[in-house]
């Protein structure tokens, strides 16, 4: 097979279980395209079908940059679909994760992953199956590098939940979301963005699991090895991955946009020249993905003031279960649907709490020692 319609298939960039995508190119316009064909073994299967046909649906629906957009569908001879996408040149973070790359551009990209995933939010949907290799990188006529969300074969509609089979990747995915649970929302896919974050700065996702089972099966208390101090970061990134890679969603952030922030504020203390102690053997991390990534073309929102954070421990934690971090501030999660975003977000106030100065408590000692020697001298009083 050499063309589908009217566009030339250059070669094939991946496949999975359901389908196969190819590099294509649209000779009417001149440009590349990627052109998703669902699997033959899959043609006769109405859900899957279906299934296909929705994710077309739900990406040409969402039109905003950071969603990969669709403009084309049709059918094979064979009857198997199939729908055109733009081309992301610039492969996947995974690509990037296999290769090393700078702690400080993980960062960026992971904080604009969010970004894009707030996006899919804001229509009321969840993906589902977030992973490095569904977070693509495009490049763009001004040299800067556009994070894109792609593969929405198993996202779901928050508004019309119900019973749902279990979908997405072990490795990436939310306690909650393995269980089955019908309610999902969008925290099931800020814990996935906080494990695609992790991996992109360890080389590895938080838990060691491969399967469902292996979920189900983890300790709920178990939380990720920490990962600041050798990244030379503020101890806020493990703060906030603790926290986003909860069992308990209300541990998380609130919004795809809170954790987005709270990546920029780690990057914004992380020199442009860290890389990654955590880089695979005779891999040479670079600080920029390709060496495309201008510093400050990552960035969605001006960059926030340099802030010192302290590892004091929250009043807010519960009393039991898998609570947030220390220093994590727990905060309020809404009930209604997740925020639009905003042009311009502006940092988030969830840091961990200020430390008392220690004049606060040099008052409170030395008011404690006067009441005690006044009740012993009232005491011996009135016994002579």
């Amino acid at each position: 097979m050499d063309r589908i319609g009217r566009y030339r298939l250059l070669r094939r960039l991946g496949a999975g279980s359901f389908a196969t995508v190819w590099l294509g190119h649209d000779d009417d316009l001149d440009v590349p395209v990627a052109v998703k064909v669902l699997a033959d073994n899959w043609v006769n299967n109405d859900d899957v079908r279906n299934r296909f046909l929705s994710e077309a649906r739900l990406m040409r629906q969402i039109r905003d940059e950071r969603i990969v957009r669709v403009y084309d569908i049709g059918s094979l001879g064979d009857d198997r679909p199939y729908f055109v996408m733009d081309f992301a040149d610039g492969g996947s973070l995974d690509d990037l994760r296999k290769q090393g790359i700078a702690a400080v551009v993980s960062l960026r990209l992971c904080a604009e992953a969010c970004r894009a995933l707030h996006v899919l939010h804001s229509h009321d949907v969840i993906h589902r199956d977030v992973t490095p290799g569904n977070i693509l990188l495009n490049h763009t006529k001004d040299g800067s590098v556009k994070v894109l969300i792609a593969d929405l074969g198993v996202a779901k509609s928050m508004i019309d939940m119900g019973a749902t089979m279990t979908a997405g990747t072990p490795s990436y995915m939310a306690l909650e979301q393995a269980n089955g649970v019908a309610k999902l929302d969008h925290r099931a896919d800020i814990y996935s963005l906080a494990a695609v974050t992790y991996a992109m700065l360890t080389g590895r996702p938080p838990f060691r699991v491969k399967t469902l089972a292996d979920v189900l099966q983890r300790d709920p208390h178990l939380r990720p090895a920490p990962i600041a101090a050798p990244l030379g970061a503020p101890a806020l990134l493990d703060q906030v991955l603790t926290a986003a890679l909860s069992t308990d969603p209300e541990s998380r952030p609130r919004t795809a946009l809170e954790l987005a922030d709270a990546l920029d504020r780690c990057a914004d203390q992380l020199p442009p020249s860290t890389n990654s102690p955590f880089a695979p053997p005779g891999s040479s991390p670079t600080t920029t993905p390709g060496s495309l990534i201008g510093q400050a073309q990552l960035r969605a929102a001006p960059a926030a003031a340099p802030q010192q954070f302290s590892a004091v421990p929250s009043q807010t934690a519960p009393v039991a279960g898998p609570g947030p971090a220390p220093g994590w501030t727990q905060p309020h999660v809404p009930t209604a649907s997740v925020p639009t975003p905003q042009p311009t977000p502006q940092p988030t106030s969830w840091a961990p709490p200020a430390r008392r100065p220690f004049t606060f408590w040099l008052v409170i000692g030395l008011s404690a020692a006067a009441l005690f020697t006044i009740s012993l001298l009232v005491t011996i009083l009135a016994l002579g």
